[in-house]
């Protein structure tokens, strides 16, 4: 296995890749506090079944491509098949490393190619001279923030309108880097 500068998609390899996307029996609940002039969020955990599939098509395909241009996402290969991504927007304006999208093949999947690449995310964060890393996650997919949790990020941010989907909320994760 190895994982090198992601260069550009070609095609949609994740019509090979299996499931695309994610199954949980826990998902985070967000509900607000509202106090006089002021307000807060609150994050709790709940059990509760929740699926959701990903359509990778041509459009975002496309869109993957123009962060890929900027030379700092990574793909992972297996005798020189792409089974897995990380595709990461430098964001100048706050001078962060911005995770757009994490997919590996589900044959793949629990072989720790997701920590790897982020160590490769971090080191090119460092290079870059990044304050930090950041990404967003649905409240829902509970594996994915115990995932990024794991891997020191913590939630610092909420936004309830994101998605059409009202179950969803987005939760905004970061890693402050330190050079």
């Amino acid at each position: 296995m190895e994982i090198k500068k992601l260069e550009k998609l070609t095609f949609n390899p994740t019509i090979n890749w299996g499931f695309n996307g994610y199954e949980t029996d826990k998902i985070f609940t967000v509900s607000t506090i509202k106090m006089g002039k002021s307000f807060e969020f609150s994050l709790r955990e709940k059990k509760q079944y929740y699926q959701k599939i990903w359509e990778i098509n041509t459009e975002d395909i496309n869109d993957l491509n123009e962060i890929i241009k900027q030379g700092n996402s990574f793909g992972v290969f297996e005798n020189d098949e792409l089974i897995g991504w990380a595709i990461c927007d430098f964001r100048k304006w706050n001078n962060s490393l911005f995770i757009e999208n994490i997919l590996i093949d589900e044959k793949f999947r629990g072989q720790n190619i997701g920590r790897l690449l982020i160590k490769y995310i971090n080191r090119k964060a460092r290079e870059l001279q990044c304050r930090m890393i950041e990404l967003e996650v649905q409240n829902t997919n509970y594996p994915a923030i115990q995932f990024y949790q794991k891997a020191g990020f913590s939630i610092t941010g909420i936004n309830t309108k994101l998605y059409k989907d009202s179950s969803e909320t987005a939760l905004f994760m970061s890693f402050e880097v330190f050079i």
